[in-house]
């Protein structure tokens, strides 16, 4: 079985998590500054072939009323641009809260994008998990 990548997408850096080869745990990967859409999307796509990835999972963060806001359309592009990339299955899942969950395990540093990608893979893979 192959990993699966995940991406938290803010506005300055994107926080990329990685699972095992199983899908059974999650673990932080690396932050990319953010450049371009396109240059974004074909880095990651890169990263999603390095690291044996064929499905990435996208953090859409919902407004607190649970309406698509500007970081979710944000992020919507992000998964349009990854497709033309050439990206392998994508798929989205609800991100909200993940990085105040990545800073409450710690102090905000360099990986805590990462860690938050991390947070809202493990919440995909357990909800994914085979009965």
């Amino acid at each position: 079985m192959s990993r699966v990548l995940a991406i938290d997408p803010g506005e300055a850096r994107l926080g990329l998590a990685i699972s095992d080869p199983t899908r059974t745990i999650a673990r932080p990967l690396r932050v990319l500054q953010h450049e371009t859409r396109n240059r974004d999307a074909a880095r990651i796509v890169a990263i999603a072939t390095q690291e044996d990835a064929d499905l990435i999972v996208i953090g859409i963060a919902y407004a607190e009323d649970g309406e698509i806001g500007h970081q979710a359309r944000r992020a919507m592009r992000l998964k349009e641009a990854l497709a033309l990339a050439g990206a392998p299955t994508i798929e989205t899942w609800d991100e909200s809260g993940s990085t105040q969950a990545a800073l409450a395990l710690g102090p905000e540093d360099s990986l805590v994008d990462a860690r938050a990608a991390a947070i809202l893979l493990q919440e995909y893979l357990d909800a994914h998990r085979p009965a």
